[in-house]
């Protein structure tokens, strides 16, 4: 053999060799999604893949999975930081029967979804359990997002460790179960704001903050709807051991088959709700405190229809 054979025999080995080392694959800070993808695909722009449970496993930590074109991309299980964008002005959808649509379980982990539409399929045999189901993370922010047709709840975050931060806003909760359910325990802090949304039209009600599972809630909501409910429009219950406080300002709250305002510490704990600048029309009642607990109004609501229990008062500061 001569030495020029011999020499490209050697460097062919060694190429070999180092293919075998390389990943197939390495995570990209940012993969695509599309209505006409595959998941066997490396969801790259031009070579998107189907499912957001496809591109997640291809999308690093911190990573954003993006939305080419309009599809239904499948349920989700979100176990690291992550951002996902449906895109602005397509049908980015997920369409789920018996599950929940998507489930944060991301100890430590900032989650953002904006632009997408759950659907539930309320009125099959076997609808959606819980639109977006929070189970741990440090933070999500669920931005521009539409959640109907789900048995359970829109958002339901019931964490039982450590601090969550929630950010719901410009987004539609409509014909659920109940709009947004907050139930952390163990100890854990729920602290949520809530902006220019709607709970509204569910069989049960707007939104129920929950600590009588031992967690703790302190949530803020401005510009909003809790209004056509089957049930109390805004719900505040805090448990032995889980504290709940409620600030409320410029919401409407109209026509609920329940009271309207509800501050309930009947199971022990401290229940606070406040409410200014809002409009309380034609509920059952407007206002329902509970036990101890308060029921405050900064004078300066518009109330019709039955009042219920007036509330006390709050000086604006």
């Amino acid at each position: 053999m001569t030495k020029s054979t011999l020499l490209s025999a050697l460097l062919g080995a060694l190429f070999v060799a180092g293919l075998a080392i390389v990943p197939a694959q390495a995570q990209a800070t940012r993969t695509w999604i599309s209505g006409v993808g595959d998941d066997a695909n490396p969801c790259s722009r031009t070579a998107p893949c189907k499912t957001f449970a496809g591109a997640i496993s291809k999308t690093s930590t911190g990573g954003e999975i993006d939305a080419l074109d309009p599809g239904g991309f499948g349920a989700l299980t979100i176990t690291k930081s992550i951002t996902l964008d449906g895109g602005g002005g397509q049908v980015a959808s997920i369409l789920v029967s018996g599950t929940p649509g998507i489930t944060v379980n991301a100890a430590g982990g900032v989650i953002i979804i904006r632009n997408l539409r759950f659907n539930g399929l309320l009125n099959s045999g076997s609808p959606g359990t819980t639109g977006i189901s929070i189970v741990a993370a440090a933070a999500v922010v669920v931005e521009k997002c539409d959640v109907f047709g789900f048995a359970q709840a829109a958002i339901q975050a019931t964490v039982s460790t450590g601090t969550l931060a929630l950010k719901v806003q410009e987004s539609t909760l409509n014909n659920n179960g109940s709009g947004v359910s907050v139930k952390p325990s163990g100890g854990a802090i729920v602290n949520a704001s809530i902006e220019r949304t709607h709970g509204d039209a569910s069989t049960g009600g707007g939104i129920r903050v929950d600590g009588t599972n031992g967690g703790s809630s302190n949530v803020a909501i401005s510009d909003s709807s809790f209004s056509l409910n089957g049930s109390l429009a805004v719900n505040a219950v805090s448990g032995p051991s889980g504290n709940v406080k409620v600030d409320l300002t410029r919401v409407v709250i109209a026509n609920n088959n329940g009271a309207g305002v509800q501050s309930n510490n009947g199971t022990g704990g401290t229940s606070i709700v406040t409410v200014g600048q809002s409009i309380l029309s034609n509920n059952t009642s407007a206002w329902s405190p509970v036990g101890t607990a308060q029921l405050l109004s900064f004078q300066n609501n518009q109330v019709t229809g039955p009042v219920g229990t007036a509330p006390g008062t709050i000086s604006p500061q």
